[in-house]
């Protein structure tokens, strides 16, 4: 009797998990808007229904924005015919990346527009959004800022941080934006 128990809550909790294994769930992106490199409104609300990669950098970066961005573009050339994928640059260098910037830093690491976005906007904005949703730093002038990428589902919940100091992070990150894809399905 015990083992046909104990095989039916296996089978009832098994029943409870997520459909993407190993894919945690560290809370939901809050509305925001800011401004894209072409200098337009940009409204969270475009990103609805799809999987976003986010990366917080500053363009006059010298340490490892440019291998972010670099990685970034791996992510975007392993993407690119997915649809309803979009990759999300925030600044930490508001004051310095002004949309012109932004749009010549985009044009000069061949990011396709319609993929990636490259966003700035009010400083407590942009800090709400790397402190306070991502977790991961300040947007005070310090310019520093996390290595990481950010993985979000379709439906604005963060599922994934990924170290971009690690060999493994890249390819893992792209496999899990499938994951992603094959749970909307």
């Amino acid at each position: 009797m015990k083992p046909a128990i104990l095989a039916l809550s296996l089978a009832a909790l098994a029943g409870c998990r997520s459909s993407t294994p190993g894919l945690a769930d560290y809370g939901v992106v809050p509305e925001f808007q800011l401004t894209d490199q072409r200098g337009n409104r940009f409204d969270s609300r475009e990103l609805a229904g799809k999987v976003w990669i986010a990366d917080f950098i500053f363009t006059t970066c010298t340490s490892f924005c440019p291998r972010m961005t670099s990685q970034m573009h791996q992510v975007q050339s392993a993407l690119l015919k997915v649809p309803d994928v979009r990759l999300v640059s925030f600044t930490v260098d508001p004051a310095r990346d002004t949309p012109p910037v932004l749009a010549h830093y985009a044009k000069a690491v061949h990011a396709s527009p319609q993929l990636w976005y490259f966003l700035t906007g009010s400083p407590e904005t942009l800090q709400h959004l790397d402190r306070d949703v991502f977790k991961l730093g300040n947007v005070d002038g310090s310019l520093m800022h996390s290595a990481r990428f950010i993985l979000v589902d379709a439906r604005e919940h963060i599922r994934g941080y990924y170290d971009t100091t690690e060999a493994s992070s890249i390819p893992r990150l792209v496999e899990d934006v499938h994951l992603l894809l094959r749970e909307r399905a």
